[in-house]
């Protein structure tokens, strides 16, 4: 018997298993496949290039600075000195450097969601407060209402007139989320929300060595506690009393943590799905490697800057409007919003020493609107489309086609891989691809029986989701898995 089994080797997992296992309880973790990390962890995808990618998730904006001190985490988190660039139609850009708003707007509305960001942050990693007690920590009524309470098109129309500027504020409440920006449902301001308060500030980091080398940490520090790491070892049942089955066996724990997404814990449990309506994820992720990068349309701009940050393409709001109706109506959008990021121009430790002599960058793209019912049905003519549609988007605000760029691999093949939503559900069990297991939920208790709690718990005592799905999940933030121990911790066995 253990105290503690953990189902899934994902980061919020490991970072359970250290915190439990550290306290000094028994911690088993088993991992179906033959790695941990979930989808935060490098791959070479391409045999023969020594380029190791980050292959799913590629950036940490929401682990808290305290939580990777308390961990003793040695991997370094880099700033990008860029925060984005967004070419326009007549061949200029907005280039927008970290700490530098471009106008009096920009900077108003950082205040805003800063305000926000401090008080609502620390909050992730303790229990669940009320709406109104977190509504009183924030103390900024207008805020809060225009984050919490309406529809986020109001508050992006009221500080940005320009079509083309409130795109590109908006697309952070449309990573992954198939959603309209004046959407009642507010799933697109709970999608903001999370993306912009970040350790109080929002800012994104860069996992020096690709996310592989933040898991395989996690994992030694695991370990090095005294959890014990079962690989390859797939769960196929789970018993409400505590008895989790694999192929070949089965172990018993006082609790179960499931760094798995809601609807697969219910699968395991032999329960109906959780969510309706079923989780879907709304993205098409493109991995790159390139043998140089490509040239700008705007030649004033270096394009070591402008892929440093986030590079927006074709994403003003009436564009990411225009994508959405057409992935509705069930059609691949003809200009796919995506945006694009360098890695290698943070950290150009992902790349072997002559890919890095040579110029070679990689690029990820991550395409909007591009949601799981699209894929559904025919998939691989649908994808070869998607991949089409989202490459001819790019190259209409370059000076060169992305094509000519990519790197051949030694078997003649370019470097471009694509994953669809419905790949993500075959690879690593997301359903519908959905990259945060489920619909991001609001950070506080949304009825009087929650408040208190730690955001983890089921309606079995001892069961508890330690992952993306759990309410202040998504994102690489070991916040759910921090959670999820301190709930064991603090009841006592």
């Amino acid at each position: 018997m253990y105290d503690a089994v953990i189902v899934g080797g994902g980061h919020n997992g490991l970072v359970a298993a250290t915190l439990l296992a550290r306290a000094g309880r028994s911690v088993v973790v088993l991992e179906r496949r033959d790695h941990v990390g979930g989808a935060a962890v490098s791959e070479r995808p391409w045999a023969g290039v020594d380029a190791r990618l980050s292959r799913y998730s590629y950036l940490v904006s929401l682990m808290p600075e305290a939580l990777r001190a308390q961990m003793g985490l040695r991997t370094e988190m880099r700033r990008r000195s860029v925060s984005s660039y967004s070419p326009r139609e007549d061949g200029t850009g907005l280039l927008v450097r970290v700490g530098e708003p471009p106008g009096p707007s920009w900077a108003a509305f950082e205040a805003l969601t800063g305000r926000v960001a401090e008080s609502v942050f620390p909050t992730l990693t303790e229990p669940l407060p009320s709406r109104a007690d977190l509504r009183a920590r924030v103390g900024d009524d207008a805020a809060w209402e225009a984050l919490f309470e309406r529809p986020l098109d109001g508050l992006l129309r009221r500080f940005f007139e320009d079509d083309f500027e409130r795109g590109i504020i908006a697309t952070d409440a449309l990573i992954g989320t198939f959603a309209e920006l004046d959407e009642p449902s507010l799933r697109q301001n709970r999608c903001f929300v999370y993306h912009v308060i970040g350790n109080g500030t929002g800012h994104w980091d860069v996992p020096v060595g690709g996310m592989g080398a933040l898991t395989s940490e996690l994992a030694e520090l695991a370990t090095a506690a005294g959890a014990e790491v079962r690989l390859e070892c797939e769960v196929t049942g789970i018993d409400p009393g505590g008895e989790v089955r694999f192929d070949g066996g089965s172990v018993r724990g006082e609790w179960v943590l499931a760094n798995v997404a809601p609807a697969v814990l219910a699968r395991l449990l032999g329960e109906p799905p959780p969510d309706e309506p079923a989780p879907e994820g709304a993205q098409l992720k493109l991995n790159m490697l390139l043998q140089r990068l490509p040239r700008l349309l705007d030649a004033s701009v270096d394009p070591r800057e402008a892929f440093a940050g986030t590079f927006h393409v074709n994403e003003s709001a009436a564009q990411l409007a225009e994508a959405y109706a057409s992935a509705a109506r069930g059609e691949v959008p003809s200009l796919p919003p995506c945006e694009i990021y360098c890695h290698s121009l943070t950290d150009p430790t992902i790349l072997g020493p002559e890919l890095q002599a040579s110029g070679a960058q990689t690029l990820t793209c991550f395409g909007l609107h591009m949601p799981a019912r699209l894929f559904a049905q025919d998939h691989d003519r649908v994808k070869a489309e998607a991949v089409a549609a989202t490459l001819r988007s790019l190259n209409r605000v370059l000076a060169e086609p992305i094509e000519d760029c990519l790197y051949v691999a030694p078997d003649g093949e370019p470097c471009l891989e694509a994953r669809t939503p419905v790949e993500l559900e075959e690879e690593l069990g997301l359903p519908g691809g959905n990259i945060f297991h489920r619909d991001l939920a609001w950070p506080f208790a949304e009825d009087d029986a929650e408040v208190g709690t730690w955001g983890v718990e089921t309606p079995w005592e001892r069961v508890l989701v330690c992952g993306a799905g759990a309410r202040r999940g998504g994102g690489v933030s070991g916040i759910p898995g921090h959670n999820a121990a301190m709930k064991v911790l603090s009841a006592g066995s």
